[in-house]
């Protein structure tokens, strides 16, 4: 529109021209502002997955498995284990095992040994172990490594002594002198002065 055109317009068409021109100029300024002014967001990081925590080291214990099972010998276990799974361990029992003087719930300790003894042929006793090279008959019997059928042969200890005793030592680990037998039921103070000299810890 030229200068004639605006000239020829009266004053109030010229001032809502002039209006509606600046609200088109302010429009078009805010308009900008809000679009391209506000800074970009930078783009999410992608999760990473937590690291698993290394799972802590179980103890482990040593026992010695001996006596009528089918693979004697030393075998590595968890620590919490009973006697049964080291008897299984070491192959089971065999057929003339007598479990019955095993207790086989009882917890496993480190060095321990477990005493799996076996019936002789008809007679329900429980057989011996040959005697080691070299050892005397007459040599004071450990407490620790004993048979039941040895330690039977003890004065005084009968057969259901002799049992609850090797019970005990599986229950409770070795005896560490004499005077702990008063702890197993059946023996007292006096059967303790008889036995000693003639068992060891």
């Amino acid at each position: 529109m030229g200068d004639m055109e605006l000239s020829a317009l009266s004053p109030s068409r010229r001032r809502a021209l002039a209006v509606a021109l600046l609200l088109a100029v302010a429009a078009f300024l805010v308009a900008r502002h809000l679009g391209g002014g506000a800074p970009a967001r930078p783009a999410a990081e992608p999760l990473r997955p937590a690291r698993r925590a290394a799972p802590a080291a179980v103890p482990r214990v040593v026992v010695d498995v001996v006596g009528a099972v089918r693979r004697p010998g030393l075998y590595r276990l968890r620590q919490g284990t009973r006697i049964a799974d080291a008897v299984t361990l070491a192959g089971g029992a065999t057929a003339k095992a007598d479990l019955a003087l095993v207790n086989l719930a009882a917890p496993l300790a480190d060095g321990e040994q477990i005493v799996v003894p076996a019936r002789s042929p008809g007679s329900g006793a429980v057989a011996a172990p040959p005697p080691a090279a070299g050892a005397s008959a007459s040599a004071p019997l450990d407490l620790n490594t004993a048979t039941a059928e040895q330690l039977d042969a003890l004065p005084g200890i009968g057969p259901a002594t002799a049992a609850k005793i090797v019970a005990f030592r599986q229950a409770h680990g070795a005896f560490r002198s004499v005077d702990e037998l008063d702890a197993v039921p059946g023996i007292g103070p006096a059967r303790i002065a008889q036995l000693k000299g003639l068992v060891i810890p």
